[in-house]
């Protein structure tokens, strides 16, 4: 391994964890997305519903009775925990450990929620689609990443670590937004019990257990347990990961192993099932004037123009007034244009609109195409923009910064 190397490897290695390949698990959701459309708009259609939406012959739990069910509340929760682990370790030894580091990315990823809910209440005029204000505000970790590791060396590493450090932070306020403002009624026997279960848990972490199956048995009791509270059962996910030891008593890491091992299933398996089961949505009887009904309409403007202002506009006046560091080697057009790159809303854009619309499958889908619509114009736009004004690769800095140290 060389010196000049040693840069590029600590700035990527939290993506390298996650994603096998910058760009596959973002490719894989597109290919994914597709394939659930033409499902959806073929002489497949009556299969692709009956297979997610029919009523299983047998159910173990008798409030998931259909295979959409179990992919949005059972296996999803595996999705949230992996999210949950990530937090963790970004709060204790990642980016967000650093409160001069996570000053920038934290105020972006707050404007980035707050400004495309605002506009989406704006265009859509509120009414019957005011639930839906928290969709455009979620941005997809893969997705972004993908189109991001389409340009290779080209975007700065700084720049994909601001990314990935704000949809860090994104999907701790979207899974916020779930609990707060998307549960309708609380059971509040299941919420002791949750609580109960909850606290063993962070019994077993100040006991110093090390085995992972202790942790994993007692995170389904958690998860069935909030499952009947009426929380949605997804959020036993992220509070289980967080009851997760950081090293086991030898002093070798727990979490991060853990974390590692379900990442690539998360990615490559759960979210794209997730993404199949969800993405399809049929234009039958539907005109090119529904892309301009209030709904779709508003989602897509929240995700493309909401996203873009919010999050640079923040940045622009954090970095201007000092608050905080622009990110090292990054002009503003390419921070522009990872700004436009966070309005990829994919995964918990279209969890949250099936959360925001129960029972109402005509805004449901309406929405999923405001979200696929919003998100390709905003992967096709920030790309567009990186591909044209990165002029700096952070590999050559560090190559010259090498060189000079060794003249």
């Amino acid at each position: 391994m060389t010196q000049k190397n040693l840069p590029r490897r600590s700035f990527l290695a939290p993506v390298k964890a996650l994603f096998v390949g910058d760009a596959s698990a973002g490719i894989l959701l597109i290919l994914v997305a597709a394939a659930a459309m033409l499902a959806a708009n073929s002489p497949l259609a009556g299969a692709y519903q009956d297979l997610f939406y029919g009523d299983l012959a047998w159910t173990p739990i008798a409030k998931l009775d259909d295979l959409h069910l179990w992919i949005n509340d059972g296996l999803m929760a595996i999705f949230f925990f992996v999210v949950g682990l990530e937090v963790k370790r970004e709060l204790i030894a990642g980016q967000l450990a650093d409160p001069m580091k996570r000053r920038l990315p934290i105020v972006a990823a707050a404007a980035g929620m707050f400004v495309p809910a605002a506009v989406y209440m704006l265009v859509s005029g509120g009414g019957e689609y005011t639930s839906g204000w928290a969709i455009p505000a979620a941005t997809d970790i893969a997705f972004a990443m993908g189109v991001l590791g389409l340009l290779g060396s080209r975007v700065p590493a700084s720049l994909r670590l601001f990314l990935l450090t704000v949809a860090i932070v994104d999907d701790i306020g979207a899974v916020m937004v779930i609990a707060l403002f998307y549960t309708p009624t609380i059971k509040m026997v299941w919420l002791v019990a949750s609580i109960v279960v909850f606290a063993v848990m962070v019994g077993m972490n100040r006991m110093k257990i090390s085995s992972f199956t202790p942790y994993i048995l007692v995170a389904l009791v958690l998860w069935f347990c909030v499952l009947n509270t009426g929380v949605h059962a997804t959020i036993a996910g992220v509070v289980a990961a967080l009851t997760i030891p950081m090293k086991r008593k030898d002093g070798n890491s727990m979490l991060e192993r853990l974390e590692h091992g379900l990442a690539p299933w998360s990615a490559y398996l759960i979210v794209p099932i997730f993404g199949f089961a969800n993405a399809g949505v049929s234009f039958a009887g539907m005109g090119v004037e529904a892309l301009f009904d209030p709904l779709p309409y508003a989602i897509a403007a929240g995700l493309v123009v909401g996203k873009q202002l919010g999050i640079f506009t923040v940045v622009f006046l954090a970095v201007k007034s000092g608050f905080a560091q622009r990110p090292d080697n990054a002009s503003w057009m390419e921070i522009y244009g990872v700004s436009i790159l966070c309005g990829i809303g994919f995964t918990m854009s279209l969890f949250i609109g099936g959360l925001a619309f129960p029972g109402n499958q005509l805004l449901i889908d309406e929405a999923k195409i405001g979200i696929l619509l919003g998100s390709a114009i905003s992967a096709i736009m920030g790309y567009t923009v990186l591909r044209l004004t990165t002029k700096h690769p952070e590999e050559d800095c560090n190559d010259q910064g090498t060189q000079k140290a060794n003249s």
